[in-house]
Parts: structure tokens; C-alpha cells; sequence
């Protein structure tokens, strides 16, 4: 009889184990007058890529952990309570970059006055190029242009969605293209960034104030840090706050939200211009990985400016990984076939 048990047990166990590590299905859900995708996995809802007209970028939001909770800050899209609401173009998951032709694509929003808008660039969504459940992936195209609607940029994203019943991870392959002489100056404000759930900010015991690439200041106020509970760390043991402006291989946010212990990481490519990249990580939420960041964050670092001249491309490729209690060893795991 203790034999039967304890067989009984170690199949269970097995097929609990199959069944948390079984790839996930994806399904695609488009709702055109809506303009988004919806990603679902398993049937629950993972994310939706979104392209409203009235955003100056697309982004993925919002993303829900594999036990369905909110990992994405729902201001400006659909605010919360109690959430900060500062710097609303901070929606989701999103790629841009501060200073394209001089350009500023990452802070701009509806919050730009109308006479202010020549300085910042706009993302246009063009199309979505494909759909493959099988494989996880959708394809989309859209152009990076000024004011005038003049393209500097046309860029091909290609995200990849997957899941095993516990982690769910998304890729992102950004591919730019010029279609006129194209100058990336080193900026902070780049490249790939999240804002995340009141629960992953750092508790903040005094206002900060934080300065953008125009040198615009945004007070960032003292809020209930009831259930905030979010720490820093990456590859190379720093913790907290101090990950900013480090260079690192993947940069992880660990929170407990609800009772359930969650790991968010941000995973660079060794094929990206710049890898490692340096992190642009704050304690009031945003979480970003900036391959073009340079002297910026390190005054020690090399130069960096990258030309295209038209018909040259570029590409990067980032992975957001989503899941609970994961371990150094894990993530460098993870880091290591990351290809």
C-alpha cells in the first residue's frame, strides 16, 4: 500500500509539473473598430496590441500575468485607483527613443501643447503585416515621422508571444529601416519600456523629481505605499535604485502582488548595438532597457550615434519575461539562449 501511494504521488506530481510547462496555445483576436489584437493564451487574455489614433505609438496593454492579474499601470488608458498618473506617455509596452533627427518620440502625448509638437516625433500605424497562432507571432509596420507627416523611419515589429501555465514571455524584434538620412543621438529616454502596477514601484518616502530629454521637470509625489513593494536587481548582484544607468544583460523587478510572488525581467539580446545595454529602470514604475543610452548614464562610455542612410536598416530585440519567484540561475539561463 505505501508503494501505491507513494506512486500515486510522484505521478501527480509528474503530471502536474507536464501540465505547468506545456506550451500555451495563442489565439489572435482582431477588433478593427477597436483598433487592437487581442493575444490570448490558453483562452485568457495575455495582452492586446493596440493602435488608436489618438496615441502618438503603439503599444502592448495591457498585460496580465498568467493568473490574470495586471502587471501594466492602467493610467492613461483606463486609471486606476490610487495609481500615480504622471507621465502619460508611459502606456504598456512600448519601443521609441528620444532623440531621432533631433526629434523626441518617447515623451511625447497628448499632454504636448500644439506649438511644442515640432519637437517630438509620432508613430503611425500603418498595418498589421501577419498573424500566426502556431507560432506566437504578429507582424506589424508602421513609420516614425515629424510633424509634417514627413517618414524617417519605417519599422517592421515583430512580437512573439508564449506561455507555459506559469511564465509568459513576449519578444519584441524591432526593425528600422530610413527613408532619409537618420541620426540616433545618445538620450536617456529609450528604447524598450514598461510602466508597471503600483504594486512593483519602490516605496517612495519623499517627492521626486525627474527631468526628460528637454529638460522638462514632472514632480513625481509621495503616495500610500500600502502593498508597493518592488526591488530592483540584474545580472551582476546591484539592487534597487541602483540598477539605473547600469549596463547589464537583464534587469528584474520582483513584487508580491495579491499574496502571489511575481518576477518581471527585461532580457537585452547579444546581437543589439551596445549590448549590454544600460538600464533605464525608476522606482516609480517605469522599467526600461536602453541600448542607445551612452555617455548619458556613463560618462566614462564611448560615444554613441548611429547614421542610416536611407534604404539602411537597424534591428533590435528585446524579451519581457513574466513569471513568479525566478532565480538568478533562471534568468541567466534564460539570458544565455536568449537568441
Amino acid at each position: 500500500m505505501k508503494t501505491f501511494w507513494i506512486s500515486a504521488i510522484a505521478l501527480l506530481l509528474a503530471v502536474t509539473v507536464t501540465q505547468a510547462s506545456k506550451k500555451e496555445k495563442v489565439e489572435f483576436k482582431n477588433d478593427e473598430s477597436g483598433k487592437k489584437v487581442e493575444v490570448y493564451l490558453s483562452g485568457k487574455l495575455f495582452t492586446a496590441y493596440i493602435y488608436p489614433d489618438n496615441m502618438e505609438k503603439q503599444s502592448l496593454y495591457p498585460i496580465m500575468s498568467a493568473s490574470g492579474k495586471f502587471i501594466t499601470r492602467g493610467f492613461p488608458m483606463n486609471p486606476r485607483p490610487f495609481e500615480r498618473v504622471d507621465h502619460p506617455h508611459h502606456v504598456g509596452l512600448w519601443f521609441n527613443f528620444g532623440d531621432v533627427n533631433g526629434l523626441d518620440f518617447w515623451n511625447n502625448s497628448y499632454a504636448i501643447k500644439a506649438a511644442d509638437k515640432p519637437k517630438y516625433g509620432t508613430i503611425k500605424f500603418r498595418k498589421i503585416v501577419s498573424e500566426n497562432p502556431a507560432k506566437g507571432t504578429l507582424v506589424t509596420n508602421a513609420d516614425w515621422v515629424d510633424v509634417k507627416d514627413n517618414v524617417l523611419l519605417n519599422e517592421e515589429a515583430t512580437y512573439i508571444f508564449g506561455g507555459d501555465g506559469r511564465t509568459r514571455t513576449i519578444e519584441r524584434i524591432t526593425k528600422l529601416t530610413a527613408k532619409q538620412l537618420v541620426t540616433f543621438t545618445e538620450n536617456k529616454e529609450g528604447l524598450i519600456g514598461l510602466r508597471l502596477d503600483r504594486t512593483f514601484e519602490e516605496p517612495a518616502t519623499k517627492p521626486e523629481k525627474f527631468l526628460d530629454a528637454k529638460g522638462i521637470e514632472t514632480e513625481v509625489p509621495v503616495m500610500n505605499n500600502d502593498g508597493v513593494n518592488g526591488v530592483y536587481r540584474n545580472a551582476e548582484g546591484v539592487k534597487g535604485g541602483d540598477v539605473w544607468s547600469k549596463r547589464s544583460p537583464w534587469v528584474a523587478l520582483r513584487g508580491v502582488k495579491d499574496g502571489e510572488a511575481m518576477t518581471i525581467a527585461i532580457l537585452d539580446n547579444k546581437a543589439n548595438p551596445n549590448y549590454p545595454a544600460w538600464s533605464h529602470a525608476r522606482g516609480y514604475g517605469l522599467f526600461a532597457t536602453n541600448n542607445l543610452g551612452g555617455r548619458v548614464f556613463d560618462k566614462n562610455a564611448a560615444e554613441v550615434k548611429i547614421v542610416l542612410k536611407p534604404g539602411e536598416s537597424i534591428t533590435f530585440k528585446h524579451k519581457i519575461v513574466i513569471g513568479g519567484e525566478l532565480s538568478d540561475a533562471t534568468l541567466n539561463n534564460l539570458s544565455t539562449n536568449f537568441k
